[in-house]
């Protein structure tokens, strides 16, 4: 017959950890970005299972992993976070929502911690985490002690906390989707006007404050609407994607790229005057001209004008009057061209 004593004991420590699984969700539930979440996630269930380490594995190229790239993440996310291939995961987790506990012959799991981080670890938890009923990852947990995490104990209240979990990934991932919207343009990806114009403001800005060069160009892509008469509107939207591309290539981290309007694209160079300016616009020109992409059957070469301006030019006092400058040294070139072809 069962210890009563042991049975009862058994109940009281499965309560305390049910109220501190449902405080980690209260805390959870009501965050709608990925930082938040995942900072307080971690931290919660550290504090609150005394657990040496916790961290997240996301499976690369993941709808969930290509959005985490693109928002800005904070230096503890950085040092808790692994993105890892799909086969590598798949391997080493499985592919089903079943948490999987190991306490020996971890060394092949390593290949889940986060990037140039060494753990001491006798046991391992992971658990899967959804999206969309899509395995995206798991949620790591790993301790000291080699019993801990020992195959065959009862894994329902880490299930629990993993459908808790992916229910908040979800309600974060359509948050972060809109939000992400409301800044880039869906087409490129990039930065839209709003707010190109309120980097512009705030570039100009401190670039008054220390008396820096701040220089942009405004590029117009050349002949664009025979591309799109020619083969048609989605391949005008894969050139406009490819040059978003090689802007970002041939940009520097520092360097803001939008897309303004159209085929219409301004690059924010701070601290860049306007010489220098001149030539990264002439590397980025040459390597268009350079890498035409596939299109069907034939290769499409993008070629564009451009105007620039600069904060060292006279007469500038604020990033309207910079950016309109560049607009019609813009035109001024077009005009050239033009009237180059008809000679």
């Amino acid at each position: 017959m069962p210890d009563l004593q042991a049975i009862i004991g058994r109940l009281k420590e499965n309560d305390a950890i049910t109220r501190k699984f449902n405080a980690i969700e209260t805390r959870i539930l009501s965050i709608l970005n990925f930082k938040d979440l995942f900072e307080v996630l971690l931290t919660e269930i550290q504090e609150k299972f005394s657990i040496p380490y916790v961290w997240i594995s996301l499976i690369e190229q993941s709808e969930l992993s290509d959005l985490i790239k693109t928002l800005e993440t904070s230096d503890t996310l950085r040092e808790r976070i692994n993105i890892t291939s799909r086969e590598t995961f798949e391997a080493l987790v499985g592919t089903d929502m079943a948490p999987k506990l190991v306490n020996a012959d971890l060394k092949p799991y390593f290949r889940l911690l986060p990037p140039k981080r060494k753990f001491f670890i006798k046991s391992l938890a992971m658990i899967p985490l959804s999206l969309d009923g899509h395995v995206i990852g798991s949620l790591n947990q790993a301790d000291f002690s080699q019993k801990r995490y020992q195959p065959g104990i009862d894994t329902s209240l880490l299930e629990v906390l993993a459908i808790k979990v992916s229910l908040c990934l979800s309600n974060v991932t359509a948050h972060e989707k809109l939000k992400h919207l409301a800044y880039h343009d869906p087409t490129t990806g990039l930065l839209n006007r709003r707010v190109m114009e309120t980097v512009l403001a705030r570039e100009f800005a401190r670039a008054s404050r220390y008396e820096s060069p701040l220089s942009i160009a405004f590029i117009d892509l050349d002949d664009f609407k025979s591309i799109n008469d020619r083969y048609g509107h989605d391949a005008g939207d894969e050139t406009l994607r490819h040059v978003s591309e090689s802007l970002l290539q041939m940009s520097r981290e520092c360097d803001v790229v939008a897309r303004y309007a159209g085929d219409e694209f301004v690059l924010i160079l701070p601290q860049t005057p306007q010489e220098a300016c001149e030539q990264v616009v002439a590397r980025i020109r040459d390597y268009l001209c350079a890498q035409p992409f596939a299109w069907q059957d034939d290769l499409i070469t993008v070629r564009f004008s451009y105007g620039i301006s600069s904060t060292t030019e006279p007469d500038i006092p604020d990033w309207q009057t910079l950016l309109r400058e560049a607009d019609q040294n813009l035109l001024a070139a077009k005009s050239k061209k033009n009237q180059r072809v008809k000679e």
